[in-house]
């Protein structure tokens, strides 16, 4: 038996890992498009079904003459795969988010405003009336706002799917005024439901709400029955101001241009933590819990951000707002928002959140 040369053996190894990693993209690639086919439906529920299984069929048949055979040269047919894999990447990175779909009501304004030196009017600030079966009575106002009486800010996180995924709201006390919590959220069409794996494939735009905290807040605690905290920040008065400038921004932008919502990078998290990192005057560090933001908290409390007299075991069991408004009978926006800080330390201007 004859025994390979070093110089062939070597070859053979290079041409065996070649076709070992070209063999293993095809597959990534493969499940990749397979994905985006099947959230964004390009040609409709059947056709786009149809297109899936013709692209499975493609993708094994190139796999199966690339490991046994040629159609007509190796190196065509890694050239076909290719550009045929390429176009498809350029159809769904060129897809544009938009502003003109037929949007759920929640989220079917988009929120604007006009500022005057520090006084503010927020147009499009919604404010439903919610009734338990998950029904609502649709309310959009324009509120005015003087930015030299924000008194505190607060994060909201509401658990929908475990421990580990939260969503996070951003609320602003005022002196002269009720308090107002954003919400980025997923700009959802009506009847669509939400997918946090199609937050992946470019499904859903992203949506910047400005609202009551009875309607967003409320939403989340009794008509959804997700359980929510409520945690007051320690922040610098002139942080909270230009925190709440930035929200305003981001609205300005979404309204000129629309973005895509991503589950993992451009999130309900993620975004905030963008904007206190550009209104702060240090850097705070990157954390997995940004992603896990079940445990946001957490994170806050490591930096200082909550008031340290508690403990953070003490912190959750005080900031559950659901016992505190679980009661029957019907609550008006001022009651709400008394009852959900009810037990808590009132919000601290002084003092910034640290890097230790």
């Amino acid at each position: 038996m004859q025994t390979p040369q070093q110089p062939e053996l070597a070859q053979r190894l290079i041409q065996g890992s070649l076709h070992g990693l070209f063999s293993l993209f095809v597959i990534g690639s493969s499940i990749w498009l397979v994905l985006i086919l099947w959230f964004q439906q390009p040609f409709g529920l059947l056709f786009s079904r149809i297109l899936i299984g013709l692209w499975i069929a493609f993708a094994m048949s190139i796999l199966g003459i690339y490991i046994s055979r040629h159609l007509i040269s190796r190196k065509l047919d890694v050239l076909i795969y290719l550009l045929v894999f390429l176009c498809s990447q350029l159809w769904y990175f060129g897809l544009p988010p938009r502003q003109d779909r037929d949007w759920n009501p929640e989220v079917a304004q988009l929120l604007h405003s006009e500022r005057h030196g520090d006084q503010v009017i927020l147009h499009n600030v919604r404010n439903f009336n919610w009734h338990s079966d998950g029904s609502y009575e649709q309310r959009w106002e324009s509120r005015h706002y003087d930015l030299n009486q924000i008194r505190g800010v607060n994060i909201i996180t509401s658990y929908w799917m475990g421990p580990q995924i939260a969503h996070t709201l951003v609320s602003f006390d005022f002196a002269n005024a009720a308090p107002l919590t954003f919400s980025i959220e997923i700009r959802k069409e009506r009847h669509e439901e939400f997918s946090s794996l199609g937050g992946f494939f470019r499904k859903y735009e992203l949506s910047l709400v400005a609202a009551d905290e009875k309607d967003i807040i409320y939403t989340r605690s009794n008509i959804r029955g997700e359980q929510v905290y409520f945690f007051p920040l320690k922040m610098p008065r002139d942080m909270q101001k230009a925190l709440f400038l930035e929200y305003l921004a981001k609205a300005d932008e979404l309204a000129q241009q629309p973005k895509w919502y991503n589950t993992l990078t451009s999130n309900c998290t993620t975004l905030v933590f963008d904007m206190v990192q550009a209104v702060s005057n240090q850097t705070l560090p990157t954390d997995y819990r940004l992603l896990a933001s079940g445990y946001l908290p957490n994170y806050l409390y490591d930096l200082q951000a909550l008031d340290q007299s508690l403990s953070i075991e003490s912190w959750y069991q005080r900031a559950y707002i659901n016992p505190r408004v679980e009661q029957p009978g019907q609550l008006d926006s001022a009651q709400f928002s008394a009852l959900i800080r009810q037990g808590l330390p009132a919000p601290s201007a002084p003092g910034a959140p640290s890097n230790q």
